[in-house]
């Protein structure tokens, strides 16, 4: 630890207790080494790592993802190996979209390999780095945060008057993206690390801190309509509210809110905006490389812990702690792998029928960490109408365009993904009924439940009616009307991912 820079007292500093919001100074395993004591009971420590199934044990065997340097890659046990003297290598790889349709319909025909030049340069040069660099050579303004400064003054007053709400569930993230000139994703982070103090806590560089969020805003991509950056910003506060809640602000550690933030902010980023099964039988590399197991949710977590070490964020800690927060970090991504629902919701429902759920221990609050991250993730239904309905409709457009590839290159198309048979409050209804409402109904019960909990539950059943209404309003007759919640029973957990 002192070869990094970083003395046993520091790192005491790092982990102790937090002076803000939610601080309960409760020890990690992590600081239990540092401190030479147990951080927890038994095999706490491991419950992370559990989650990490998809990298542990099935995509473990040949993820060693190679660069001809000798470069970072997973090993077999789920960590990250980096080389020499911990130095990151490799440069983030993107998923490439938008996705290059001649060589998927050339590779799903024949069966074909592309050519290793192509896929190298494919590999280490994502679609956002390129466009970066492209109108950098034109001379164009990058939208990046640095260029916050070009913003009208009474812009920046309005946003910093909405980030005084943020604590609100009806936080317009639309209208706060537009008033941060699309810079919402940083300033958001920038200013909940600001309120729980975790920039002098864990002593984060403030250059550093800019440049890994600037990094993380810019690969999420624009021409989603869905997944992007303000799709990133709204989990993110959605996160803040839950960081919030009574049953847990108090039980929180420093290290457990800064998890929380993080992986809120970085859970989508690099979404190419089509879904597991579209890479799989397109036979994507991402698809490959990850073993068709949780291969968004893999490739997310993967590019945030490049981003981490591209970016030097977390350089001053030692290696150990670094490698645990990213550790953290991958259980909590990969928990949003939609495939898991049921298995996260059992275990829920079977702690909360047990009562048997004891935040003091570091496992229990990650396990809650992880279930309010999937809240998050899909609580658009629990919004205001207002704000609901915008981001269904472009959930599913981003749906649409999916089908649309499909059709024009001859595939299936995909369960939700075709617009002549798939409507919108068809699509929603399925969702809220499937997926939202079981999740929801269980987060209630953990509550107790709290005013946020009733006031986003009524939302929900609101919302639900609503596009009931639309749904039958729209249907030409009693037969067609019954037949999409039904037929798109089988597609809701995949399409959403």
């Amino acid at each position: 630890p002192a070869s990094l820079g970083v003395s046993k007292d520091t790192s005491y500093h790092l982990w102790g207790p937090l002076a803000g919001p939610g601080a309960a100074g409760s020890h990690t395993a992590a600081q239990g080494r540092l401190e030479g004591s147990q951080g927890g009971p038994p095999g706490a420590r491991e419950e992370p790592g559990e989650h990490l199934g998809g990298i542990r044990e099935r995509g473990g065997r040949g993820v060693k993802q190679g660069v001809e340097d000798g470069s970072a890659h997973l090993e077999a046990d789920g960590r990250v190996n980096t080389g020499h003297a911990g130095v990151l290598l490799v440069e983030r790889r993107g998923s490439y979209p938008l996705i290059d349709l001649r060589i998927l319909k050339t590779s799903a025909q024949q069966g074909g390999v592309e050519s290793g030049t192509r896929r190298k340069v494919k590999r280490q040069l994502s679609f956002q780095r390129y466009c970066h660099a492209s109108r950098l050579l034109r001379g164009a303004m990058p939208n990046t945060p640095g260029s916050l400064h070009l913003l009208d003054e009474n812009y920046l007053g309005q946003a910093a008057h909405m980030l005084s709400k943020v604590g609100t569930w009806n936080f317009d993230i639309f209208l706060f993206d537009r008033l941060t000139n699309g810079n919402s994703l940083v300033t958001l982070m920038c200013h909940l690390f600001n309120v729980y103090g975790l920039i002098h806590h864990f002593q984060l560089d403030m250059v550093k801190l800019h440049r890994f969020l600037g990094m993380v805003q810019e690969d999420y991509h624009s021409q989603n309509p869905y997944h992007n950056a303000v799709h990133a910003a709204d989990v993110t506060q959605a996160m803040y509210c839950y960081l919030k809640e009574p049953k847990l602000a108090e039980q929180l550690s420093p290290l457990d809110v800064f998890l929380a933030l993080m992986a809120a902010a970085a859970h989508d980023v690099d979404h190419p905006g089509v879904n597991q099964p579209f890479l799989i039988k397109t036979r994507h590399h991402l698809a490959s490389l990850y073993q068709n197991t949780s291969v968004l949710e893999s490739h997310h977590w993967r590019s945030t812990v490049g981003m981490l070490r591209e970016s030097g964020l977390l350089s001053h800690m030692p290696a150990d702690i670094s490698q645990d927060i990213e550790q953290q970090l991958g259980s909590l991504i990969l928990a949003t792998d939609i495939s898991r629902q049921n298995e996260f919701l059992s275990t829920f429902r079977e702690h909360l029928d047990n009562q048997d759920l004891d935040l003091q221990l570091a496992s229990h609050r990650h396990f809650i960490l992880q279930i309010a991250l999937k809240c998050a993730d899909v609580c658009n239904p629990c919004r205001v109408w207002e704000l609901s309905r915008q981001w269904s409709e472009r959930v599913c457009e981003e749906f649409y365009r999916q089908g649309d590839l499909e059709r024009k290159f001859h595939m299936e198309i995909s369960p939700l993904c075709n617009q002549q048979a798939d409507s919108v409050p068809a699509v929603q209804i399925g969702f809220i009924s499937y997926i939202v409402e079981p999740l929801f109904d269980e987060w209630h019960r953990f509550t107790e439940p709290s005013s946020l909990s009733h006031t986003m539950t009524g939302h929900m059943h609101k919302n639900k009616a609503r596009w009931s209404r639309l749904r039958y309003a729209n249907t030409p007759s009693d037969s067609q009307a019954e037949e999409p919640e039904g037929g798109g029973r089988g597609g809701e957990v995949e399409g959403i991912s």
